[in-house]
């Protein structure tokens, strides 16, 4: 957290929290009272000042007081840049992934050293190539229908991604689960 936000904290610890104002959506972009937030250096001084507490419940910092974010998906969105490397909507990079996991409409979830990301629509395409069969080969189209299918499983190779970790495999998991399997609140109350 930025030095003026700590500073702000030990000034005033008691400041009430605020909570449903503060939106991520499933594009990593954050909305205030259902606005997107246009101003980039607003942006990255929530980005630099996000957080969870020990409920699972994700926050901005301003100063004393914590705004609660309600998540649309997962607290983190991942983006794949054009080397393939994972990059969260916050900038912040991931150094390692544990687990990955297909949601029912198609969307993937990662989780990684940062927490569970959803990786953004639009990366999915590029996503798909670090998905693999048993022997780590990366699937073929016919590979990935069957696995879509529920036919076959695929595996996730974190190294085609630039983190660590050892090629697992994508479980299914129902958008309903999705909070309890990773350890998080997507909408966080007082």
């Amino acid at each position: 957290m930025d030095d003026s936000v700590l500073a702000a904290i030990a000034r005033w610890p008691s400041v009430p929290a605020v909570f449903g104002w503060l939106q991520l959506t499933a594009r990593g972009e954050w909305r205030i009272r259902g606005e997107p937030i246009g101003h980039a250096a607003i942006r990255e001084f929530i980005g630099r000042n996000y957080a969870h507490d020990a409920a699972g419940r994700w926050y901005f910092q301003n100063g004393p007081q914590r705004v609660y974010a309600e998540l649309e998906v997962t607290p983190w969105i991942a983006r794949i840049d054009s080397s393939g490397a994972l990059a969260m909507h916050t900038g912040q990079s991931p150094s390692a992934c544990t687990g990955a996991a297909l949601l029912g409409d198609g969307r993937f979830v990662l989780d990684t050293d940062l927490g569970a990301a959803l990786v953004d629509d639009r990366d999915a395409a590029t996503f798909v190539r670090a998905v693999t069969d048993f022997a780590g080969l990366p699937l073929n189209e016919p590979g990935l229908e069957r696995w879509l299918e529920g036919k076959d499983e695929a595996f996730v190779s974190p190294a085609r991604l630039h983190v660590a970790g050892k090629p697992m495999r994508i479980e299914r998991l129902r958008l309903a689960n999705l909070e309890q399997r990773f350890g998080f609140v997507r909408r966080p109350a007082a």
